[in-house]
């Protein structure tokens, strides 16, 4: 994250909101791998990548508190130098997002509560949707009221794998997917009820990026149950594992051990 607002540009009410709602989203995320850790549904034995993608969007989400404090405290001038090292690091998240969707895909082994079609789909275009909007926040780094507004909606694109690990995924379907994303719009949902009660209506930041975040529903689905999502699926699983998984079917839930 290149920052979130610059402590004279907002007043102490507003610093406070927005740095509370960055450290909320990070514990939502922590708190949903943590309790898969705890469950023993995930452990420290995964492969390589598995690893590098944990790290990959762990140090982002550090980078993501840390921007949102120094922003309010500083120093500024480092606030502006992590910035621009953020604003690389959100490349490296689209291609470890886009990654993992293919390595699991390709192994089968996409969650049961998960189309795998929509899977591969979906997921690299939630990628992408933080990726739009990050970048955006940091060219608009200037106009802060759209800046930090825009940083919040770019790590709530993310934020649905943290929510899934709290959710009870399975009870959710066929809409898990969906769900577990739209629960994360909590927090810019927060934001339009902080902005009307304390400029007396809501910044269309926020509306910018709730439609972003809602848009990859129905385009990851319109692709997904297409001739083009058959075409993406049977080329990326081809030799794979994954091939003899049906696409558009949910896979039966693993037994209980």
């Amino acid at each position: 994250m290149a920052s979130l607002a610059p402590a004279r540009s907002q007043t102490g009410e507003a610093d406070n909101f927005f740095r509370t709602l960055a450290i909320l989203m990070a514990l939502i995320i922590v708190a949903g791998f943590s309790f898969q850790y705890l469950a023993g549904r995930s452990s420290f034995a995964a492969r390589p990548l598995v690893h590098m993608h944990g790290i990959a969007f762990m140090a982002w989400v550090g980078l993501f508190v840390a921007q949102a404090w120094l922003a309010t405290h500083g120093p500024i001038a480092l606030h502006r130098r992590l910035g621009w090292i953020g604003a690389g690091w959100i490349a490296v998240l689209l291609i470890m997002g886009s990654l993992i969707s293919i390595d699991v895909t390709q192994r089968g082994t996409a969650p049961f509560f998960f189309k795998p079609q929509h899977f591969l789909i979906a997921n690299p275009l939630s990628a992408i949707v933080f990726a739009a909007l990050a970048w955006t926040a940091i060219r608009l780094r200037r106009q802060t009221d759209w800046h930090m507004r825009l940083h919040i909606c770019a790590m709530t694109a993310i934020i649905g794998p943290g929510f899934g690990r709290l959710l009870p995924m399975p009870l959710l379907m066929p809409y898990a997917f969906e769900l577990a994303g739209i629960a994360g719009l909590v927090f810019p949902v927060a934001g339009i009820i902080y902005d009307r009660r304390k400029y007396g209506k809501a910044h269309p930041a926020w509306f910018w990026g709730i439609a972003a975040i809602l848009s990859v529903i129905p385009v990851s689905h319109l692709i997904a149950n297409s001739a083009v999502g058959d075409a993406i699926y049977a080329a990326v699983t081809a030799g794979h594992p994954g091939a003899k998984v049906p696409g558009l079917e949910f896979a039966p839930a693993p037994m209980p051990k």
